[in-house]
């Protein structure tokens, strides 16, 4: 059976992560990318109100954010073909 992921989307990411770290339950934890922190920030400096990390990453999603990392080999390959298609 797979397991299912465990999502911290709570303002205490920290907190929530050491708690199930202690706990022995960090299989398949999910920590939002820095990008959802970033536009979270930028989103309630603009709009005067606070907003849950789930509903910014679910938001991004929905607009076709997709998370990628600098660790990843093929980063810039990824990139250079979003902007090929774009110029055509």
């Amino acid at each position: 059976m797979r397991q299912k992921s465990v999502k911290l989307y709570t303002d205490k990411v920290l907190e929530s992560f050491y708690n199930m770290l202690l706990a022995g339950n960090v299989d398949n934890l999910h920590i939002p990318h820095s990008d959802v922190f970033y536009v979270r920030a930028a989103c309630e400096a603009h709009y005067g109100r606070k907003f849950t990390l789930k509903h910014v990453e679910e938001s991004m999603r929905l607009e076709g954010w997709t998370e990628r990392s600098y660790s990843d080999p093929n980063y810039k390959t990824k990139e250079t073909k979003v902007k090929s298609k774009r110029v055509r």
